[in-house]
């Protein structure tokens, strides 16, 4: 058997291999109680939850899109009932490792669904987090430059707070774990009740595109300072800020094949002109179904390769 090669160290370089997550056989619509988002619980709750007709449409398009591209596509095994589609919550590559995440306990499965892909990587290159008390997820993490960004939350709620996916211990097993690189984390802005206030992940409110910009939302973080850091570090005129309601359809969680190529949703009218205007490659995508969960094309895709 070939091993697969492992590689991320940013956002936006050329992509060779991801897995992109699945959504056959995805289960009943869910039981507010079961509910892990206030956007899920909003759309049960209104009769709106989505189909998993509609939902495998839409990853089949993204399929079709990176395939164009020629990029490697694993997907996960189907689990009966299970949902399978944030592929990023689960596991992510930082440089040359794979770092498997300690995911909710309900979601165990879903880790073991990818066994044929991680069962090819260089074993002493995947890492798992014994710790059971240091958690965080993909969408929380994110690389720039020599940076590590990580989504964090700082209440003292935070075992209760079943929106807020990264603590501290986390985000210091980043810093201990790569010492060679900037580990800084934000406080995002948590609610269980209103999905236009919840930062669910950092990509929920941020995220780096092309070479030098980024996608960001204010109000998504907790403290100020961490958004004008930010601010500093790529220039207000690099930045595209993104309203409340744009945060809510997801508009800072799209995906890049390359730094001129992205895959967005088709919806996002304003996002994807600026793009455009930046000579930026636009694959739009119909995604509105699964963003109904609190997830978009960066949540349901765990990158393996980008180029060097």
């Amino acid at each position: 058997m070939n091993t697969i090669p492992i590689h991320i160290t940013n956002e936006t370089s050329r992509l060779r291999s991801v897995v992109l997550g699945i959504a056959t056989s995805n289960g009943p619509v869910p039981r507010v109680e079961d509910a892990y988002d206030p956007k899920s619980i909003e759309h049960i709750n209104k009769g709106t939850y989505p189909s998993e007709k509609n939902m495998v449409q839409e990853l089949d398009a993204v399929a079709s899109v990176l395939e164009k591209y020629d990029v490697k596509v694993y997907r996960p095994e189907v689990i009966k009932n299970c949902n399978q589609i944030f592929t990023r919550d689960i596991a992510l590559v930082v440089e040359d490792y794979f770092i498997k995440t300690n995911i909710l306990p309900d979601r165990e499965n879903e880790i073991k669904a990818i066994n044929h892909v991680v069962s090819q990587i260089t074993p002493e290159k995947v890492i798992n987090v014994e710790d059971q008390n240091i958690h965080f997820e993909g969408g929380d993490i994110i690389m720039y430059q020599n940076y590590i960004f990580i989504g964090t939350y700082k209440g003292a709620d935070y075992s209760d707070c079943i929106v807020a996916r990264t603590n501290m211990k986390g985000v210091q097993f980043f810093k201990d774990f790569f010492p060679n690189k900037k580990v800084i984390e934000f406080d995002l802005q948590k609610s269980m009740q209103d999905p236009k206030d919840n930062a669910l992940h950092l990509d929920c409110c941020f995220q780096p595109v092309g070479k030098e910009y980024a996608i960001i939302h204010k109000e998504g973080f907790k403290d100020v300072r961490d958004y004008e850091f930010l601010v500093k570090l790529f220039g207000n005129e690099k930045l595209f800020h993104i309203t409340k309601e744009e945060m809510y359809y997801m508009n800072s969680n799209i995906f890049s094949i390359a730094e001129d190529v992205v895959i967005s949703e088709k919806g996002f009218t304003r996002l994807n002109r600026w793009l455009r205007s930046l000579q930026i490659t636009v694959e739009e995508v119909p995604y509105a179904e699964i963003a109904k969960q609190e997830g978009l094309l960066r949540c349901s895709t765990l990158p393996l390769f980008r180029d060097y």
